[in-house]
């Protein structure tokens, strides 16, 4: 393929955890995932983006690193990631692996040495700083999972800084010799044949020197957030302008290989701005946020963000996503906009796999698949824990892939880290496969609809001016894209449009009128 390959791609994200366990310990792995690419494959997608499986004490589930460069016993070995990159290949498939590099574990060799004295060979790798002489910490800053982002060190009479959990610490990119390494576990990966990363925290690497404090979120709320964390504007533990210079020294590593990137932009003020000015040229290739996972499911709000994007940013590039590893599945969102669960399943579907951009797929959203209800004794994200019962965390969303209808869906053949619950059971892949009108089928229609489709991989965008509930836009020269964002069937007067065609649902026109049912999706050409 191109070395743009990654520019209208679909991207289908793999949860190793959760994907296949080939070993019967209740924990999937990189040779389960390897068994199920051709069920990727077939799907129609052009990449799969493992998330982390690198050594790690797993408090944050691989997201906290001890070992950059190699794979935790619970996955498997490099022998067997080599194993499944070979595999891919041989399918068509790229394949992206996180990158975790704005922090590490407090199990890494490196913070073990740099905690030890102000004077070792590490010292400045991490975030130190000394308290205020109240002993209090240095900033008001403060961590995604509660609390002060601020971690006491007696030996180094200092603190440390963690956005995340206190045994996350945050490297010290101000340090040139850290870049300078996180570029060489880049390479060990690229030199394997990886076909680029998923940046983590994209927006986290650098923190204001001068420690000033963030001010309160300007925004007016009527009550105070479950999570902290929102009542700050981020100006300064995050979000700094030496951010982007590291961009584009990633960029030229990538460009080395040939190799793609995506970053996640953790921000909710001006995070579709953001994602233009990371994506800017000579930076990451393709980036997205959370803005369409929330509970907005409105032609006014898809209108307003992608017009938002395009205008704001013409040489950027995103990439669109409705669930992911850290919310809550789209399905169990937007309930109340669907008929029925299927019928708002496929709906999204077509929807996102309309959008301008690049696309990414949470494994088990082409089935469906619905958050799983999780009782507190049940958790395992920290995330969860330290809110419980709300925000509600990530373990919801991240419960076994469901393959059939056996015990554990076919995952496991042992009792799974997280549970396999009767709702989730239901939504399997054996009771779809081959059947006619279900989620996973008309995944693949639109999948391979859009593939086919030049207007839908890179035409440019022009809106429809048309009342709600309904959305509508034209894609390159001429592909009318029309949605019914509600239970209730509606009709609309569209001038010039054919008749329905491709992966149409509840649609019909008379060439004047288009009337679509409940979670009704048209497509049409425009004369």
């Amino acid at each position: 393929m191109a070395r743009d390959w990654w520019r209208g791609a679909v991207t289908y994200q793999v949860y190793p955890r959760s994907f296949q366990d080939s070993g019967g310990d209740g924990i999937g792995d990189l040779r389960g995932i390897t068994s199920r690419l051709q069920y990727i494959a077939d799907l129609g997608v052009d990449c799969i983006w493992l998330s982390p499986f690198f050594t790690s004490p797993m408090l944050d589930m691989g997201y906290d690193v001890s070992d950059y460069c190699n794979v935790d016993p619970v996955f498997g070995t490099l022998a067997d990631f080599d194993r499944l990159l070979a595999s891919a290949h041989g399918l068509g498939l790229k394949v992206i692996v996180d990158q975790v590099q704005s922090h590490s574990s407090d199990q890494h060799p490196f913070f073990q040495e740099s905690r030890q004295n102000r004077t070792n060979a590490k010292a400045d790798w991490y975030v130190w700083a000394d308290p205020k002489p109240d002993g209090t910490p240095p900033t008001n800053w403060l961590s995604v999972f509660g609390g002060t982002a601020w971690q006491w060190d007696a030996r180094r009479k200092q603190y440390y800084l963690h956005n995340f959990l206190s045994q996350q610490p945050d490297f010290n990119f101000h340090n040139p010799a850290v870049q300078d390494w996180a570029l060489g576990n880049m390479r060990f990966w690229l030199d394997r044949g990886l076909d680029g990363f998923r940046f983590d925290t994209v927006n986290y690497f650098f923190h204001d020197q001068a420690l000033r404090d963030n001010p309160a979120d300007p925004r007016e709320k009527e009550q105070a957030e479950g999570n902290p964390y929102g009542m700050q504007y981020h100006l300064y533990d995050k979000n700094r302008p030496e951010n982007l210079l590291w961009m584009e020294r990633i960029r030229a590593l990538l460009d080395e290989y040939g190799a793609a990137s995506v970053g996640e932009m953790g921000e909710s003020h001006h995070a579709i701005r953001m994602m233009g000015e990371y994506t800017a040229p000579g930076r990451l290739h393709q980036c997205y946020s959370f803005e369409l996972m929330g509970y907005d499911y409105t032609p006014d709000f898809f209108r307003r963000k992608l017009s938002e994007f395009f205008e704001g940013a013409p040489d950027g590039w995103p990439m669109w996503a409705f669930s992911n590893h850290d919310v809550v599945r789209h399905v169990s969102r937007w309930a109340k906009y669907g008929a029925t669960s299927d019928a708002l399943a496929k709906q999204a579907a077509a929807l996102l796999l309309s959008f301008e951009g690049s696309v990414c797929l949470w494994q088990g959203e082409e089935l469906g698949q619905t958050d799983t209800e999780l009782a507190f004794d049940e958790l395992t994200d920290p995330q969860g824990i330290n809110f419980w019962p709300e925000p509600v965390g990530r373990d919801n969303t991240r419960t076994p892939m469901v393959w059939d209808g056996s015990g554990y869906g076919g995952f496991s053949t042992a009792r799974p880290w997280l549970p396999v619950k009767p709702p989730q059971l239901a939504r399997n892949v054996a009771s779809q496969q081959g059947v006619a009108g279900s989620v996973l089928e008309f995944y693949r229609q639109m999948l391979a609809f859009r593939r086919d489709s030049a207007a839908l991989r890179s035409g440019r965008t022009r809106f429809f001016d048309l009342p709600d509930p309904v959305l509508g836009f034209v894609r390159g020269n001429g592909l009318g894209c029309f949605f019914n964002l509600s239970a209730q069937t509606v009709s609309v007067a569209v001038e010039g449009l054919g008749d329905p065609i491709g992966p149409s649902l509840a649609a019909k026109t008379d060439g004047t009128t288009l009337t679509l049912g409940p979670n009704g999706v048209a497509f049409a050409q425009i004369g």
